[in-house]
């Protein structure tokens, strides 16, 4: 098919999501939606599949117009999008997700529905067990099985929108792998991303949004500083790190054990000096998290002992490690971080920790339009936080931090951000660390933890394997560390 939209205009109140924007997508094509976050890229994929209504404009599916009120009905006209979050069910079992959503549900020829799901796992090369409950999968398989779920519907177009957040290397090459298979069989993919080189390397043409407009379009073969000038008008500033000057320790592991009754790491032994920035590095699942809420407060260690600036932590409660000075931003803002049905003024009034029983609301929203303009967020104090993009959750959660402390505790800070968005974020850490906060982050970008930690401690299957310094070692031997070689 061929899709056309024509002036797609939306509003969620004073927010112009989509401006009028027209695009035309040929078919056969992975064809790639850029634009840093809250341009509106999300918004647009998710009008064209029936998840929200636009508020005016026109669809055309080869000439045809297109009117969905649901993703039900988009997709009985060939269109799926697999989501940043996959949706679909824990709980259960794959062959049960695979078949939700089917005439006659869960309780339909299963038989069949076994057939199926074999037939496409083993066409596509992927490696699902069908009784595998799907909250034990990787991510990246939770989206494999959501590509052959769409694929049964009979889905022609398929929108992935920001599909490689949180999945390795090898899994990203399994998906552009997949992905250029299909298109070979005749499918069309709408590629949604802010990572400019996915962009280079698999669109065969991108179209840039910049604040709910299309900035323009570019056709293979293109440049990342052909798609950075449309994005952003010229390219971002770069984030400068200085010569760190390392000074006292403010956090200290013992002889420590951390465990989630899945997960044990054990004989963690660390300390970290004011200014100074640690990566935690390795495959997700592999214990970073763990040590990140343990070093946080939020969750108690088995065994050993834990210090902040000499004090001993151990069984103290989250709130006294805030008071210590040890702040955590979670990789889940949305469900860990924020609030979602509060307004940014409400959150802003939520952290004051100095406040009493009652609110001065002129005081707090005046404090809250300080902060949107401070930290350059883009909404209201009024703004409902789910209402933000993914790069506004970041500031706002950054705006929220106190402006004095000792540890900085983050979980992939940077994860679905576009360029602009990662270069404020570090730009914001360096002015942490340059002043004496501690920096402890884990990512599952390789060049940014070697780009900006002084060290990093590998972790594989609940064992920190190595603590290199990255004046000492290479992004190539860390990377091989990680693969398994060495060990």
């Amino acid at each position: 098919m061929r899709i056309e939209l024509k002036a797609i205009h939306k509003r969620f109140g004073a927010v112009h999501a989509n401006n009028g924007i027209d695009l035309t997508v040929a078919p056969r094509a992975i064809h790639g939606l850029l634009g840093e976050n809250g341009a509106g890229k999300s918004t647009l994929m998710k009008i064209l599949s029936g998840f929200i209504r636009r508020d005016s404009g026109e669809i055309l599916l080869d000439g045809k117009r297109g009117d969905f009120k649901s993703p039900a009905e988009a997709i009985r006209a060939g269109i799926g999008m697999l989501h940043q979050d996959p949706l679909d069910f824990p709980a259960l079992p794959v062959i049960d997700n695979f078949l939700i959503g089917h005439e006659g549900g869960i309780m339909q020829d299963r038989a069949r529905a076994l057939a199926d799901l074999n037939r496409y796992a083993s066409h596509l090369g992927f490696d699902i067990h069908p009784d595998a409950l799907v909250g034990s999968l990787t991510f990246s398989r939770r989206q494999q099985l959501e590509i052959m779920r769409l694929l049964s519907f009979g889905a022609g177009i398929l929108i992935l929108d920001e599909p490689t957040t949180g999945i390795s290397p090898p899994q990203k090459a399994k998906l552009f792998e997949t992905l250029n298979l299909l298109v070979g069989e005749g499918l069309t993919v709408l590629f949604v991303t802010h990572k400019l080189e996915e962009a280079r390397q698999l669109c065969d043409r991108v179209t840039v949004l910049r604040m709910g407009r299309v900035a323009g379009e570019l056709i293979r073969p293109f440049t990342t500083d052909q798609m950075v000038k449309l994005m952003f008008g010229q390219s971002p500033a770069g984030s400068v790190r200085e010569t760190p000057v390392l000074g006292e320790p403010v956090l200290e592991l013992r002889n420590a054990c951390v465990a989630d009754g899945r997960l044990r790491v054990q004989s963690i032994n660390l300390q970290v000096r004011a200014g100074e920035i640690i990566g935690l590095a390795g495959i997700g699942g592999s214990g970073q998290h763990l040590v990140l809420r343990a070093c946080a407060g939020l969750d108690r260690l088995a065994t050993g002992e834990i210090r902040i600036a000499g004090t001993q932590m151990n069984r103290q409660a989250y709130g006294s490690f805030l008071d210590r000075g040890v702040a955590y931003l979670p990789a889940g803002r949305l469900e860990e971080g924020l609030v979602p049905g509060l307004s940014l003024m409400e959150h802003f009034i939520l952290t004051d920790r100095t406040g009493g029983s009652f609110v001065n609301w002129g005081q707090a929203r005046s404090h809250a339009q300080e902060m949107i303009k401070e930290y350059d967020i883009r909404g209201t104090p009024d703004a409902a936080i789910e209402s933000l993009s993914g790069g506004n959750r970041q500031r706002a959660l950054f705006a929220l931090l106190h402006p004095d402390l000792k540890v900085l505790l983050l979980d992939h800070p940077t994860r679905g951000l576009d360029v602009e968005s990662m270069k404020w974020v570090w730009n914001r850490l360096l002015e942490r660390s340059s002043h004496g906060t501690a920096i402890v982050f884990a990512s599952s970008d390789l060049d940014e933890i070697f780009e900006y930690s002084d060290r990093v401690l590998v972790f594989s299957g609940g064992r920190i394997i190595g603590t290199l310094s990255t004046r000492e070692t290479s992004l190539s031997q860390l990377g091989e560390l990680i693969g398994g070689n060495g060990l």
